[in-house]
């Protein structure tokens, strides 16, 4: 099995590969609006035919039922050869995307992929809707598994995979619990989930991703009178729900910022001496980030006792997320409202669980519920957080091929933002992840221009072939 082979036929067919990108690029698999149903299993069944030529047995997997069907899952395999003995790895991905809106402020049709010079560096880039997240994320396992067939003979290098790409992700997986709980049998002899889905810390800064964090999201209603009041004849008299409900949220959080529900920091695990060294040594520029927002460097608050990045990396958080009551119309309007409403989000890590959370936070509310009011609560779900032990073999193995793939060593981060897929595997099958992801901050994921810089597509894709002699390895 020869690694450089596969890396030096990645180098001479990257044109192709390239090609083989803005083609699915060009599918616009806007998978929350039916209208784009057609392309968006267009755009599955591409994938698929990818893997098929690639050696993989694959087949789509329908979802849903038959009154609300769901996007199909492409599910692929191949079975290791007969040295391997490493891991079984699974392969997660989406072929959906978000959708393009506001058309207007796109510089080029969002399907119609552009590459271009990259701006103030030095490279290239392809600019289109999922350029990045998160089809050309996936796009670099694709094309490590071509290369890897090409010149190795074998579907994975030998490597025994499963491949999971969902085409619901950006409209919340709805199909996705159900299906792995109906596929536990086939999904749970995989040994650890690999996704390319996060970032790297920045041009030429690789990182793998070993924890993200949770999510609660919930609702919640304050309800006062049966109607909307006059203000001069009932304020100062009965309850204001917009006023009472802006004083009990106001408790959430003690004058250091730490969260008040009890109960709320269970499971949350301390930070080593070594992860906080490991991180400090990132030289993650905090005056710069907040300068990137708009903000001067004395915004920078939160928990005390924690650095920037501690925070975000490591510590759980409370956001109210929206609060809305009585009248927001131009001009004005004097009534005191019959109910006013917030939602409430809570980002969790390490052992948290977001039902518990949720409940705790409800059972908080009833405490201080205010005289004359009642609660109205709603419980939207969320994720659980997901950490994979820095001393996984097949995490160092991935930094190892990292390594080997862009010749610089990756830092060992964490994601203040939640994978919810990730949480879900942990929790139905006991699988840690993976994160090698190669996106950067300037991506503009979601946003009108979505663009992924080549060398970020380079590093991904080498990497995910060094992956391959590493995994054998172990």
């Amino acid at each position: 099995m020869s690694t450089e082979a596969a890396l030096n036929w990645l180098d001479e067919h990257e044109d192709d590969s390239i090609a083989r990108l803005m083609e699915w690029l060009s599918m616009p698999s806007v998978g929350t609006d039916p209208s784009y149903d057609a392309q968006t299993r267009a755009a599955g069944q591409w994938a698929a035919d990818h893997l098929r030529a690639s050696g993989f047995e694959v087949e789509l997997r329908e979802t849903g039922t038959k009154d609300e069907p769901g996007h199909p899952i492409v599910m692929a395999h191949c079975p290791g050869d007969e040295k391997y003995k490493g891991p079984h790895v699974l392969f997660y991905g989406h072929y959906d995307v978000q959708p393009a809106d506001p058309i207007e402020l796109w510089e080029s049709d969002p399907f119609t992929p552009v590459r271009k010079p990259a701006e103030g560096v030095v490279g290239e880039r392809i600019v289109a809707r999922g350029a990045c997240d998160d089809k050309g994320q996936v796009m670099m396992f694709l094309e490590a598994m071509r290369a890897a067939f090409e010149t190795m003979g074998v579907a994975g290098g030998g490597v025994k995979y499963t491949v999971m790409l969902e085409g619901e992700e950006e409209s919340g997986s709805v199909n996705l619990e159900n299906f792995v709980r109906d596929n536990a049998d086939e999904l749970g002899t995989s040994d650890v989930c690999v996704i390319s889905d996060t970032g790297m810390l920045g041009r030429g800064r690789p990182a793998i991703t070993y924890g993200v964090r949770g999510l609660a999201y919930t609702e919640v209603t304050l309800i006062g009178p049966d109607q909307d009041l006059h203000s001069g004849l009932w304020g100062g008299k009965v309850p204001n729900p917009i006023n009472e409900l802006a004083k009990v949220l106001s408790q959430l959080w003690d004058d250091d910022r730490r969260v008040t529900i009890p109960g709320f920091y269970d499971g949350v695990r301390e930070l080593t001496s070594e992860e906080r060294a490991q991180w400090e040594a990132l030289g993650v520029d905090e005056a710069g980030a907040l300068r990137g927002i708009g903000l001067d460097p004395e915004a920078g608050v939160g928990e005390k006792g924690f650095s920037f990045i501690e925070r975000e990396w490591a510590r759980p958080t409370a956001d109210i997320n929206g609060i809305v009551g009585g009248y927001t119309g131009p001009g004005a309007k004097t009534v005191i409202p019959s109910k006013a409403s917030a939602k409430v989000s809570f980002r969790l890590v390490d052992d948290q669980d977001s039902a518990v959370i949720a409940k705790s936070f409800f059972e908080w509310l009833e405490a201080r519920t205010p005289a004359g009011c009642t609660w109205s609560f709603e419980d939207h779900g969320g994720g659980a957080p997901a950490t994979c032990a820095t001393d996984s073999t097949t995490l160092r193995a991935a930094a190892r091929a990292i390594e080997q793939g862009c010749g610089v060593a990756p830092a060992m981060i964490k994601s203040g933002g939640s994978i919810p897929v990730a949480g879900l595997l942990k929790e139905s099958l006991g699988l840690e992840t993976v994160f090698m992801g190669f996106g950067l901050e300037d991506d503009r994921v979601h946003s009108p221009n979505e663009k992924f810089e080549l060398d970020c597509f380079r590093m991904g894709a080498r990497s995910h072939v060094a992956l391959i002699e590493q995994l054998r390895s172990i």
